[in-house]
């Protein structure tokens, strides 16, 4: 039960209450570029949204924070909502 603690940590993380921050977008796409694009292609965003798991920015985040619970990197809450928010504006542009 140990090893699943980290990964429960990481997954609560968006829906922890945090001071006012504007998330940063260029962030979130250096983050998104050195960690994430090893594992999939940038296509993976771009397919047909009726097929995607992606319904809103709260889902976003998560997908996000589950995602990268695999790259072995120690995310910070301000990084993973950097990277929701490149995603959100290049690729899935949701409702806040």
């Amino acid at each position: 039960m140990k090893a699943a603690f980290p990964l429960i940590l990481m997954l609560t993380l968006p829906a922890w209450p945090e001071p006012a921050r504007a998330q940063d977008a260029q962030r979130g796409k250096v983050l998104y570029d050195t960690h994430c694009i090893a594992c999939h292609y940038e296509r993976i965003h771009k397919r047909d949204p009726s097929r995607s798991l992606v319904r809103s920015f709260a889902q976003l985040q998560l997908e996000v924070a589950q995602r990268a619970a695999f790259t072995g990197q120690r995310f910070t809450r301000d990084d993973l909502n950097d990277i929701a928010e490149y995603l959100d504006r290049s690729h899935y542009k949701l409702k806040k």
